[in-house]
């Protein structure tokens, strides 16, 4: 009896010791301070008027949207004024597309201003049948990487060069009928998916 009094002990006694053992193997306390570096910083999106990409003091304030911490954010700029002579929307088009297509000046990046426009690429009037205010790239619109479309169907649809309501009609080459993309909120906040279409006779 003695030996299993003494066996069921030492089981008892190894149990406790295995238990204070795993309720130890955390991270040890230390009295030294860690250093685990800074915490990361949120990226700012938020830039002043100076330093823009090809601005001109004299010329007209225009806004384009940039990709910023996996966001489109507004950011303001100024064109040359033959861009928007008259309020043609095809010049006004033209000239944002410009700006998109520029590289981020100096302050944008620091801010963390990105652009996925790529050339070449132009834009056009509608073609013969087309809706008024259709706007025809010199790519199919769906063959641009979809941050890419996303950043100028916000851009077209804020400016005169839109057909309203936050929307623009937008087309490529050949005889394909252009389609009314819209900007939304969603599309500011997830801008790699694809924009959301409307009916053209809306």
């Amino acid at each position: 009896m003695r030996r299993r009094t003494v066996g069921r002990t030492a089981v008892v006694a190894g149990l406790v010791a295995l238990t204070a053992l795993a309720a130890g193997c955390g991270i040890r306390t230390t009295s030294v301070p860690v250093d685990a570096g800074a915490a990361p910083s949120r990226v700012p999106c938020s830039v002043t008027h100076e330093g823009t990409t090809g601005a001109a003091v004299q010329g007209v304030p225009v806004r384009v949207f940039l990709v910023c911490g996996s966001q489109l954010e507004a950011v303001d700029r100024r064109s040359r004024p033959e861009e928007k002579a008259g309020g043609d929307p095809v010049r006004t088009a033209s000239g944002l597309l410009s700006q998109l297509l520029a590289e981020p000046s100096e302050s944008e990046q620091r801010a963390g201003f990105t652009t996925a426009v790529r050339g070449p690429l132009v834009v056009n009037g509608g073609s013969k049948g087309d809706p008024a205010g259709t706007l025809r790239l010199s790519r199919q619109p769906e063959d641009l990487a979809p941050t890419a479309l996303s950043q100028l169907v916000c851009t077209f649809a804020a400016s005169s060069a839109g057909a309203g309501d936050q929307t623009v009609l937008l087309g490529g080459p050949g005889a394909y009928a252009p389609k009314r993309y819209r900007c939304t909120t969603e599309l500011r906040e997830r801008p790699e998916s694809t924009p959301p279409t409307a009916p053209t006779s809306s």
